[in-house]
């Protein structure tokens, strides 16, 4: 059977698929590995692929602010190493760049992964294919993780089946597909794909330590998240934001505020622009969190516990996740620096207030020492220092 799917699969009238110039004398050096040469021959005469208008075959390209192959591999082989965990310790799979590991090649829209495994021989053309179903594999109740005895070629050619070739793989396969391929949509300008290059790492031995393990307060902050030269407040002034709300802010949250301003920690948690004027301002934000939390108090009280703010003790937020956590106060006591923190989680029971204030909660969460429901934590094999990025909102962003 010929390894080029261009002999069972006929290509899209209107975005037909287009090669993307690959080196991969860089490529397998930056992945320590050789990789199959019929994946090597379709990259060459398709470029970034959408198979069967459901599998996505990714390519060594690049597409300005969609799409990096090195990120792309980087982030699915987390993903998956955080996954593996849910199985026995004795049966998870080692992930790339382990010994061995599943190499991600690929993906679907149903939010499946395709994995080679690299463990199977030394000689990568013999690889075989490894997919991580989500949720599970459909209508079997088997684990998410499958391995079959079949190329990517193979595997591709069997998707687009009208009966089973015996002998027949073992387990379900994607599919059947439509006997089509195209261009990746969203990589319609895709280029050609750099590896990074090596780079001195950010922090000393010393700096580490004070970053992640000895340091305190903003100092260490400073080292872990460099703040941004010009940090992003708005056009008002903190007296006017205060007598809009009729409240002072806690000092600890306004320090940090001038520090780093508004942003993106970790590609994660939002805060608020506190002293933008107009539409957005921070009352807005406040305003339509709370009666948010309003609406849902009155149809389920028994999950949503707190009093929303403007009311006494009520809880009032300055930050979200991506994923609709809300971070805030309990406006209780007889000052703002009184206030404990608290976490309105979305996909958990409410917890109690935090027992850290502002800037030591947001260190050592940085640091992969503190989770609660609503503040997800990194996984045990990440990299503070890599993970961690402060990233400034500027004027135009929504928060």
């Amino acid at each position: 059977m010929s390894s080029d799917v261009a002999v069972f699969a006929e290509s899209h009238p209107e975005r037909p698929p287009a090669p993307v110039p690959v080196d991969w004398t860089a490529v397998e050096r930056w992945l320590g590995l050789r990789l199959p040469g019929e994946y090597k021959r379709l990259a060459d005469a398709h470029g970034p692929l959408d198979f069967g208008e459901y599998v996505w075959v990714h390519v060594p390209c690049v597409q300005e602010d969609s799409f990096d192959y090195g990120r792309w591999l980087e982030d699915t082989h987390r993903e998956a190493r955080i996954a593996a965990r849910q199985l026995p310790e004795d049966q998870r799979p080692p992930i790339h760049p382990a010994p061995g590991g599943l190499l991600a090649w690929g993906c679907t829209r149903g939010s499946d992964v395709l994995f080679w495994d690299t463990s199977v021989s030394e000689d990568p053309d013999e690889w075989t294919v490894v997919v991580r179903h989500s949720p599970g594999i459909p209508g079997n109740g088997l684990e998410p993780w499958h391995h079959y005895d079949l190329t990517l070629g193979a595997y591709l050619r069997h998707t687009v089946r009208t009966e089973w070739e015996l002998p027949s793989p073992p387990g379900p396969l994607i599919g059947p597909l439509s006997n089509t391929i195209a261009r990746t949509a969203f990589l319609p300008k895709a280029e050609a794909w750099a590896p990074p290059e090596p780079s001195a790492p950010r922090l000393t031995d010393g700096e580490r330590r004070i970053a992640l393990e000895t340091g305190t307060g903003l100092d260490a902050l400073r080292l872990l998240c460099p703040p941004p030269a010009d940090p992003c407040l708005g056009d008002g002034t903190w007296a006017g934001l205060f007598g809009e709300l009729g409240t002072a802010l806690p000092s600890e949250y306004v320090t940090l505020m001038n520090l780093y301003g508004a942003g993106y920690w970790s590609d994660w948690l939002r805060f608020y622009t506190p002293l933008r004027t107009g539409d957005r301002r921070y009352l807005q934000h406040i305003e339509s969190t709370t009666d948010g939390y309003r609406d849902l108090k009155a149809s389920r009280p028994e999950w949503h516990p707190l009093v929303p703010w403007p009311e006494p003790g009520g809880f009032l937020p300055f930050a979200n996740s991506i994923d609709g956590d809300e971070l805030g106060w309990l406006t209780q006591g007889d000052s703002p620096e009184d206030w404990p923190l608290i976490v309105w989680p979305r996909h958990a029971d409410q917890g109690p207030p935090l027992r850290t204030g502002l800037i030591d909660t947001l260190l050592s969460w940085l640091r992969g020492k503190f989770s609660t429901p609503g503040l997800a934590a990194l996984d045990e094999d990440d990299d503070p220092v890599q993970f961690d990025v402060f990233k400034p909102w500027d004027d135009s962003a929504y928060w």
